[in-house]
């Protein structure tokens, strides 16, 4: 079952995400409030921004890591994220293991 976690942004407002069961709003966790009758939406406990911060760092450092071992003209790091209210943004995973797709090009000169 799927319910909804809204993550607020710094400036005000919000983004409203549907996210899988088990996910968010387990005992302890977000305080939960009702939005429409029969729609749970669980409060996440920091901004989006926040929950994005280190999806920057993981970014810059593979790369840098990339760049350092094979000196592409061009790389693109793809990868899905994933929303909780538990955790914020995480990278998601395929298949019970984190997915990347890179690419690498180099350019003749």
């Amino acid at each position: 079952m799927e319910h909804l976690v809204d993550l607020p942004l710094e400036d005000g407002g919000s983004i409203r995400f549907e996210v899988e069961e088990g996910s968010a709003g387990r005992p302890g966790g977000p305080v939960t409030r009702s939005g429409r009758p029969g729609e749970m939406v669980t409060a996440a406990t920091q901004t989006f921004e926040e929950a994005l911060g280190g999806v920057a760092p993981a970014s810059r450092a593979i790369v840098a890591k990339l760049r350092a071992a094979a000196n592409p003209s061009e790389i693109v790091v793809e990868f899905g994220l994933k929303v909780s209210a538990d955790t914020g943004v995480i990278v998601a995973r395929t298949g019970g293991e984190a997915n990347f797709r890179v690419m690498l090009t180099w350019a003749d000169k």
